[in-house]
C-alpha cells in the first residue's frame, strides 16, 4: 500500500510540476494592456461597444459612464435592454438623450430558438456600424484609454479576435476564496496562452471584453450561430478559431474591472446555468471532472498526516504547488497571497458548484436564465 501511494502522489506531483511550468511560461506570453502603446487618433478604426442589460439598474450607471467616456475618436455604444422589469430602460433612454454616440434598443419579447443574451447581442450588432465590435456586459467598467490599447494589441499581434482576462473586485473571505480558486482552475483548464496557437485546439472568450473584427464576426455567422449556447462568450472564441481566423488573449488588470457576483451564495447560484453547460451537459464528463479535481486539489492535503516517506514528500510537493498557483492568482487580483492556503477549500467549493449545476439542470430538465426556462433537449441541440 505504501508503494501505491508513493506512485500515486508521485504521478500527481509530476502533473503539478508540468502544469506549473507550462502556466508560468504561458502566462508570461500574454500581452498586458498596461504595457501597450495606445493608438493615436489617426490609427484608430471605428469601434462599436455592445452589451445586453436585463434588470441592471444598480450596476449599469457607473459602467455605462466609463464606456461613454472612452478616449476614442470613433466609438459608438449600443445598449440593448433585454426585457428588463426595473429602471434599466429609463436609465438607458435618459443617457441616450444626452450622448449622441449611445444607441439603445429595446427587446420586448424573446423569439423562439434564442437565449436572451445571444439574441440581445445579435440585435445590438444589427444596430452597430463599427469596423471592430466589442462585446461586454452591463456591469463592466473600462479605463478611458482601454479601446486605444486593446486595438493596439490586436493590430500588433495580427489578431482578428482579442479577449481580456479581467480584474474582478472581491469582498469578504468566502467570495475571495471562490473567485481565486475559479480563476486558477479557469487558467489551467482553458490555457489562454494557447488560444493564439493555430496548432492548439484551445480557445477562449471572456464575456467582460471581446473585441472582434466585424468582417470576421459576420463570416463566422454572428450570434445566430450561438443562439442557444449558454457559454456564448467562450464559444465565440471557438468559432473564430475554427473559422481559420486569429484569436488571442491578453491581461487587462485595472483597465477592465467588474464585480462578478456579490457573496459566495450568489457566485454559486450565478454559475448554476454555466458549469454543466461547459461540459456539454455530459454527465460522465462532469463526474470525471469532479473526481479529478478532488484527487488533484484535495486528496494531497488530506493525506499529508497519514502517509510517510516518498508518499508524504510527493503529496507535499502537490500541496505546495497548489498553494503557490492559487496564491499567484490572488496576487494578480491584489488580495493577500495567504489565500493560496485556502486551495483545498476553494476546490471543494468548485466541486460543489459543478455538482449543483449538473444536478439542478438535470432535475429541472433545463436551465432558467434571465427569467426564461430553456429545456435541456433544446440546449443540447444548440451546443457549438
Amino acid at each position: 500500500m505504501h508503494t501505491f501511494w508513493s506512485v500515486f502522489f508521485g504521478i500527481l506531483a509530476l502533473l503539478w510540476i508540468l502544469q506549473a511550468v507550462r502556466a508560468t511560461l504561458g502566462m508570461r506570453k500574454l500581452p498586458r494592456i498596461a504595457n501597450t502603446r495606445p493608438l493615436s487618433a489617426e490609427e484608430c478604426a471605428s469601434v462599436s461597444v455592445i452589451f445586453a442589460a436585463r434588470d441592471e439598474a444598480e450596476k449599469l450607471p457607473p459602467a455605462l459612464a466609463t464606456m461613454l467616456a472612452q478616449d476614442f475618436p470613433r466609438c459608438e455604444v449600443v445598449a440593448v435592454n433585454d426585457r428588463s422589469g426595473d429602471a434599466t430602460p429609463q436609465i438607458l433612454d435618459e443617457a441616450a438623450s444626452r450622448h449622441a454616440n449611445l444607441n439603445v434598443a429595446h427587446v420586448e419579447e424573446l423569439p423562439p430558438g434564442w437565449l436572451g443574451k445571444p439574441h440581445a447581442l445579435q440585435k445590438g450588432y444589427e444596430q452597430s456600424s463599427g469596423e471592430w465590435i466589442v462585446f461586454t456586459d452591463a456591469d463592466v467598467r473600462f479605463a478611458p484609454d482601454l479601446l486605444r490599447r486593446a486595438l493596439s494589441v490586436a493590430r500588433e499581434k495580427g489578431w482578428d479576435h482579442l479577449t481580456l482576462l479581467t480584474n474582478i473586485e472581491m469582498d469578504g473571505f468566502w467570495e475571495t476564496v471562490a473567485i481565486t480558486s475559479f480563476g486558477m482552475a479557469f487558467g489551467l483548464g482553458v490555457r489562454p496562452w494557447e488560444a493564439s496557437d493555430r496548432r492548439s485546439r484551445s480557445y477562449i472568450g471572456v464575456g467582460a471584453f471581446q473585441m472582434v473584427r466585424r468582417s470576421v464576426y459576420e463570416a463566422i455567422g454572428t450570434h445566430r450561430r450561438l443562439a442557444m449556447e449558454v457559454i456564448d462568450d467562450m464559444k465565440l472564441g471557438k468559432l473564430v478559431k475554427e473559422g481559420g481566423y486569429r484569436s488571442g488573449a491578453g491581461i487587462s488588470e485595472e483597465w477592465v474591472t467588474l464585480r462578478w457576483h456579490e457573496g459566495l451564495g450568489n457566485i454559486i447560484r450565478g454559475t448554476t446555468k454555466n458549469f454543466f453547460a461547459s461540459s456539454g451537459y455530459n454527465l460522465p464528463l462532469t463526474l470525471a471532472q469532479i473526481a479529478a479535481l478532488l484527487m488533484v486539489s484535495v486528496v494531497p492535503f488530506v493525506a499529508l498526516p497519514f502517509v510517510t516517506g516518498w508518499a508524504r514528500m510527493f503529496a507535499a510537493i502537490c500541496a505546495l504547488l497548489a498553494v503557490a498557483a492559487q496564491g499567484r492568482v490572488a496576487y494578480h487580483h491584489r488580495v493577500s497571497l495567504l489565500y493560496g492556503l485556502t486551495h483545498p477549500i476553494g476546490a471543494l467549493i468548485f466541486c460543489w458548484m459543478l455538482l449543483r449545476s449538473m444536478t439542478v439542470t438535470l432535475w429541472q430538465g433545463g436551465v432558467t436564465w434571465r427569467g426564461t426556462f430553456y429545456p435541456l433537449e433544446e440546449l443540447r441541440k444548440g451546443i457549438v
